[in-house]
C-alpha cells in the first residue's frame, strides 16, 4: 500500500440548473462511492444530491425525490473503471460553497498527502471534456449555494493572480485524443471564476501545482455517463504518466 500513488478525484454537488451534476457522476465511475444516501425500501444506493435541505420548501423535497428516482438507472450503468492497482484512489463530492472548500481542501491535502488531486466540474457551455491549465485568484462575484461569495472576491488575498498546473495539459490532451476513446478533449485557460476556478486555484496553491481541473459537459450533451467516466479515466492516467516521467527525470539529474 505504501508504494501506491495516492490520487484524489473530486466532483461537485448539484447547483443552479444542474440538478444532476455530471462531474460527480463521472467521478463515481472511477471508484468507490464515498458520499451516499440509501433510499428507503430499495436495495439501491443513491448519492446525496443536496446539502442545504434546511432551506427547502415542501415542493423542493418532492423535487428531490423525483430526481433521486430518475437517476437510479443512471448510476446502475456506471462501471467501476478504476485507475489501476498501482493507484490508491480517493473520490469525494465537493459542496458548491466557498467556505466549505476553504475547510475541505487543506484537510484533504494534509491528511492524505496525495501525489495528484484532480477536480472535475460541469460546464453548461462545454461540448468537449476540457482540461484547465491554470486557476485564477481574483474575480469571484457569483453567489454559491449558500448565497455567499468572498468579500475580497479572491482566493488568497496575497496570492499571485494565476497559478499553472505542473502538468502540460496540451500534451495530455494530444495523448488522450490520439488514443481514440470516442470523446473529444480540449484545453482551456479560463476555468470560469466560480467554484470550479476557486477550488482549482486553492488546490494548486496547496499542492504546489500538483493539481488538475477537468470540465465536463452536462449528461447527454453530447456524452453519456459511461463516455465521461472513460474519458476521465484516460485523462487521469495520462496525467499520472507525465508525473512519473518528471520524477524519473529529476532522479536522473540528482545522480
Amino acid at each position: 500500500m505504501s508504494n501506491k500513488r495516492k490520487v484524489i478525484v473530486t466532483g461537485f454537488e448539484p447547483f443552479g440548473e444542474h440538478a444532476v451534476n455530471s462531474s460527480w457522476v463521472a467521478v463515481q465511475s472511477l471508484g468507490e462511492i464515498i458520499i451516499i444516501k440509501k433510499q428507503h425500501n430499495t436495495g439501491h444506493r443513491v448519492p446525496l444530491l443536496w446539502t442545504h435541505h434546511e432551506h427547502c420548501e415542501v415542493g423542493c423535497w418532492i423535487w428531490l425525490r423525483v430526481i433521486r428516482t430518475n437517476i437510479l438507472m443512471l448510476f446502475e450503468e456506471l462501471e467501476q473503471l478504476g485507475l489501476g492497482e498501482a493507484v490508491e484512489l480517493y473520490v469525494r463530492e465537493v459542496p458548491v460553497d466557498y467556505q466549505a472548500v476553504e475547510r475541505l481542501l487543506p484537510s484533504l491535502w494534509k491528511e492524505l498527502q496525495p501525489q495528484l488531486v484532480v477536480h472535475v466540474g460541469v460546464s453548461g457551455l462545454a461540448t468537449t471534456v476540457t482540461l484547465e491549465q491554470c486557476g485564477h485568484n481574483r474575480g469571484y462575484r457569483r453567489l454559491d449555494n449558500c448565497s455567499f461569495c468572498p468579500a475580497s472576491q479572491c482566493c488568497m488575498e496575497n496570492g499571485s493572480d494565476c497559478i499553472d498546473s505542473v502538468l502540460d495539459m496540451e500534451l495530455v490532451c494530444r495523448r488522450v485524443n490520439d488514443s481514440d476513446i470516442g470523446v473529444t478533449v480540449s484545453v482551456s485557460k479560463d476555468a470560469g471564476r466560480y467554484l470550479c476556478d476557486y477550488t482549482y486555484y486553492t488546490s494548486l496553491y496547496l499542492g504546489r501545482g500538483h493539481s488538475a481541473f477537468v470540465h465536463v459537459p452536462p449528461l447527454g450533451k453530447p456524452y453519456s455517463s459511461r463516455d465521461l467516466g472513460r474519458a476521465l479515466q484516460a485523462v487521469v492516467q495520462e496525467m499520472l504518466s507525465l508525473l512519473e516521467l518528471d520524477c524519473t527525470e529529476e532522479e536522473r539529474k540528482t545522480q
